[in-house]
């Protein structure tokens, strides 16, 4: 099974388009992990043509928040709709058994130790400032952390999180995270 964990970081924010819509929003850089290659990859705005071949051979797009907003922003980009695709959204799995959602640095702290290298608001300042490959590596930093999160859960069945000053567990149904789905795509074309 082919999985895809990636994440986006974008040029602007929410205040600077008057939306809270995520395709009001421009790409910067989207950064994936392939299981297939093992490896970590990058995309600025101009290169997504690259990326579309690459998802449309996944079977399972993972991220954070994907479904609320890197789905919909890439779907902007993208000739065809990548919600055809499987999607798991960690996010949105906590947010369905706790009720309420817990930011990606909280929950990595709580379940792995570790901590986002840096506040998403700082991507979008150095991409302002021409800091190009530290927005990639702060993405890349990001997409690892949810490779890590997304293991740990599919392994344990549970995640942790902060609750004031408690850390709780929270049992998670994992059992049809590595189902297929038959996805049903009109691919890119290489021209």
């Amino acid at each position: 099974m082919r999985k895809i964990v990636f994440d986006i970081e974008t040029t602007n924010f929410f205040t600077d388009t008057g939306s809270n819509d995520p395709t009001s929003l421009t790409i910067a850089c989207v950064c994936t992990h392939d299981s297939e290659t093992d490896a970590y990859a990058s995309y600025y705005e101009g290169d997504l043509p690259k990326l579309w071949p690459i998802l449309e051979r996944a079977d399972l797009l993972i991220g954070y928040n994907s479904d609320h907003f890197d789905i919909p922003l890439l779907n902007k980009y993208y000739p065809g709709n990548l919600t055809g695709i499987k999607s798991l959204d960690l996010m949105k799995e906590i947010q369905k058994v706790l009720g309420r959602r817990i930011k990606l640095d909280s929950v990595a702290e709580a379940t792995l130790g570790k901590n986002k290298s840096a506040d998403g608001k700082m991507a979008n300042v150095w991409w302002r400032q021409g800091e190009k490959q530290k927005v990639v590596d702060y993405c890349i930093d990001d997409v690892r952390i949810t490779k890590e999160l997304y293991e740990y859960m599919l392994k344990h069945g549970k995640v942790k999180y902060p609750d004031g000053k408690m850390i709780r567990e929270l049992l998670l149904d994992t059992s049809a995270w590595n189902t297929k789905n038959e996805t049903v795509l009109t691919h890119t074309l290489p021209f």
